[in-house]
């Protein structure tokens, strides 16, 4: 994975864990590292970030633990060059995120790709929490019809404030940047943070650090 690269694997991860940990800009962990000893543009850092993500993901989703099979689904908004991305989520009842999906629009076919993608990857639910939305409910139900399952749909805005909450978590990430300029950058810019939020429960116990869950990735 980092053969051929002018610096070790253990200055790229590193690096890679600040923008994804901590939210700092790419100039503000250029900084950081100079600091620390290591002289890095911080473009070279961005493209880092950009190359090893999918890389990281695939290597998570490998060694990611069953989840629990009662959900919380829900989605909040991203601003990319200016226009609202909808990034969808979905939690379980300790707050622990399932899984994630950015979009380009807010509908029910999104909803469904979400769906899809959240089952494929961690199996089906038998209920999942939304809120009022039409647009997951019909998602739901249109899973239900073509794969005859019957996943039970409930609808509660209040039991879905843990992952109303987690959003936050997300935004905080997000926030002190200069906004995302390409939608590929976002998504994998939005994963390697949900990587890192979710690692340490999946891959370590908790008397591990969560930066030795992330680096364990790239072994």
């Amino acid at each position: 994975m980092f053969k051929g690269h002018c610096f070790p694997k253990s200055i790229i991860v590193q690096a890679v864990y600040f923008k994804f940990r901590f939210g700092l800009s790419y100039r503000e962990i250029e900084e950081l590292m100079a600091i620390r000893g290591v002289k890095v543009d911080h473009a070279t850092i961005q493209r880092r970030v950009f190359k090893f993500t999918p890389l990281l993901e695939k290597e998570f989703r490998k060694r990611k633990k069953s989840v629990k099979r009662r959900w919380r689904m829900d989605e909040t908004y991203v601003k990319v060059r200016g226009k609202s991305c909808y990034l969808y989520r979905a939690v379980y009842k300790q707050g622990n995120t399932v899984d994630f999906l950015l979009t380009k629009r807010r509908k029910r076919m999104s909803a469904q790709s979400f769906l899809i993608k959240a089952i494929e990857n961690n199996g089906r639910p038998v209920l999942v929490n939304i809120d009022k939305s039409g647009s997951n409910k019909h998602a739901i139900r249109i899973y239900n019809k073509r794969s005859l399952s019957k996943i039970q749909i409930r609808q509660c805005k209040y039991l879905n404030n843990i992952v109303e909450q987690d959003h936050r978590f997300i935004k905080k990430r997000i926030s002190r940047s200069l906004g995302f300029k390409e939608f590929e950058s976002a998504r994998r810019t939005l994963s390697g943070i949900e990587i890192v939020q979710i690692g340490k429960e999946h891959l370590l116990s908790k008397r591990k650090s969560a930066f030795k869950a992330f680096y364990l990735l790239a072994s």
